[in-house]
């Protein structure tokens, strides 16, 4: 009897460190961290993947299952920590993309009009809140969840749970998981900021040949048109390209 309860202990423990790292995942990453996702539906969610994972990763974590404080706490707070830091990891490449969103309103004269709030709290301009949103949609079409609990199963290999959390590691991967990312949505926003600095130089050149019109009041609408055409027929190229480096950098992680 007493090595019966022993041994529950111990499963409730090896599933406990594995929610651990799950459920800081789902926390932080991208749409299931978002607040119009309610608290009980993400708890349910981040449960229901640990239950399917525990059965493959059972001889990584149950071996570990030790019931001493000594040893449990610094291993949730190692189990936490790594899984927050894969959560943040894949929330840095969506944030870059908003970012280059928000600069390419800007550099079409779109800043001005803003658009509902759809994932986070705060409203933004429309054009990078229609990026930011399709560019999630795009990810979750081509199994981006899928590729996170793969990341998430890879990291037991690189993580063990009996090795604390390693926050020098963790600051390279999030230093190239930033360089990385803002350098696609740079490569991938190059054409509007190409057409910005055209459109504004040839604007400043014919305002100093004509001083007495107002060229940039005059010019600012035929400003947004091209920039909107340049967004119709390149947004759905970014947004492919975008989604096809995801995946490839979140497996490189």
């Amino acid at each position: 009897m007493i090595n019966l309860s022993i041994l529950s202990q111990d499963v409730v423990i090896a599933a406990f460190l594995a929610f651990c790292r799950i459920g800081a995942c789902f926390m932080l990453m991208p749409a299931t961290s978002s607040q119009r996702v309610p608290l009980q539906v993400r708890l349910f969610v981040a449960i229901a993947v640990t239950a399917g994972m525990l059965t493959f990763l059972w001889d990584r974590i149950y071996p570990f299952a030790d019931p001493r404080p000594a040893v449990l706490a610094p291993m949730i707070v190692s189990e936490l920590l790594v899984g927050g830091l894969i959560g943040a990891m894949t929330r840095l490449y969506m944030e870059a993309l908003r970012f280059i969103g928000a600069a390419i309103a800007m550099q079409i004269g779109l800043t001005s009009i803003a658009g509902p709030a759809v994932e986070e709290a705060e409203s933004q301009a429309a054009l990078a809140e229609i990026v930011s949103l399709s560019a999630l949609l795009f990810l979750f079409v081509f199994d981006f969840h899928h590729e996170v609990i793969r990341a998430l199963v890879a990291s037991y290999t690189v993580a063990p749970v009996n090795v604390f959390f390693n926050p020098q590691a963790a600051l390279v991967d999030v230093t190239d998981t930033l360089s990385d990312s803002f350098f696609l949505v740079l490569r991938l926003g190059s054409p509007f900021v190409a057409y910005a600095i055209l459109v504004n130089l040839t604007i400043g050149f014919v305002n100093k040949l004509t001083p007495q019109i107002p060229i940039y009041f005059i010019s600012l609408p035929f400003v947004i048109a091209g920039g909107v055409i340049l967004f119709y027929f390149g947004v759905g190229t970014m947004l492919s390209l975008f989604a096809d480096s995801f995946a490839d950098m979140t497996l490189a992680r």
